[in-house]
């Protein structure tokens, strides 16, 4: 165990003033996993890609797409793992889903996803500064899944986006994609939460994703599908990779975030405080 800090230390426990002298001090940590904030973490991740030691980017894997395409290359050529992780694609439901929709097509859905920033991101005020962020933080977990279970291609046909008047980044949007998905985020917290995915398909059958991926439905009807502790199913993926040589990256969630935050249309609303 030790920390990086420029404030202080923790008494009893190793203290480092960057995370080079941190790495250098401690050669047999092959492995670094990174869960900080969206902005500073390519810093991180560079320096200890430098080091030589794999990388496992929890999401979303940075604050940029292109920032993400730099740390790939430095690992390619570094010859170690980097790995962007979508936690919400190890729930249990998702496998199940996928597995469905092969071979049928898509002819619309809706993705609800709405739950209270004052409750997963208490007093974080990087969340709605540049790079944060903002709703499609979480709204980034629906993303993973819909790009992982789809038969097809997807792109972002037009965007709604809501700032408040005092922050930098939306506290709600509403995305329309191709094939006639939609989806509305919403972090104010209006009720409890909701992360639901639906799908119909040619012939008017419906599945659905509900809870985050956790319960799967087609029709109405709920599908057996186990359960999967989605954090060990990453690092169990992370160390295969590291056993293949091999990187994981696939960015097709962060993209739609970058096309939803380029074709937007911006709205004003109310201050938001924590």
């Amino acid at each position: 165990m030790a920390t990086v800090s420029l404030a202080g230390v923790v008494d009893g426990v190793p203290g480092y003033g960057s995370v080079e002298a941190m790495l250098a001090a401690h050669p047999q940590v092959e492995v670094v996993s990174l869960s900080l904030p969206p902005v500073p973490r390519f810093a991180v991740a560079a320096a200890a890609l430098k080091a030589g030691r794999h990388v496992m980017l929890e999401k979303p894997p940075g604050a940029t797409f292109s920032e993400v395409v730099v740390l790939d290359g430095m690992a390619r050529a570094a010859g170690v793992t980097l790995f962007a992780t979508w936690h919400s694609r190890r729930t249990a439901g998702v496998a199940a889903a996928k597995a469905w929709l092969s071979g049928r097509v898509v002819t619309g859905g809706r993705i609800d996803w709405r739950e209270d920033v004052r409750h997963w991101h208490p007093g974080q005020d990087w969340v709605f500064e540049p790079g944060g962020m903002g709703v499609f933080d979480p709204g980034i977990n629906a993303l993973a899944i819909l790009t992982e279970i789809l038969p097809g291609p997807l792109h972002v046909v037009s965007a709604e986006l809501e700032v408040p008047e005092n922050r930098q980044t939306p506290i709600a949007a509403e995305i329309a994609f191709s094939g006639g998905i939609t989806a509305g985020f919403d972090w104010r917290g209006i009720g409890p939460p909701v992360w639901d995915i639906v799908l119909e398909v040619e012939g008017g059958a419906r599945m659905a994703l509900r809870r985050g991926g956790r319960v799967f439905e087609v029709d109405g009807v709920a599908v057996p599908c186990g359960e999967v502790a989605a954090y060990p199913a990453l690092y169990a993926a992370m160390a295969g990779l590291v056993r293949a040589g091999r990187s994981e990256v696939d960015l097709a969630p962060l993209m739609l975030v970058a096309d939803a935050m380029m074709l937007g249309r911006r709205g004003t609303v109310e201050a938001f405080e924590f």
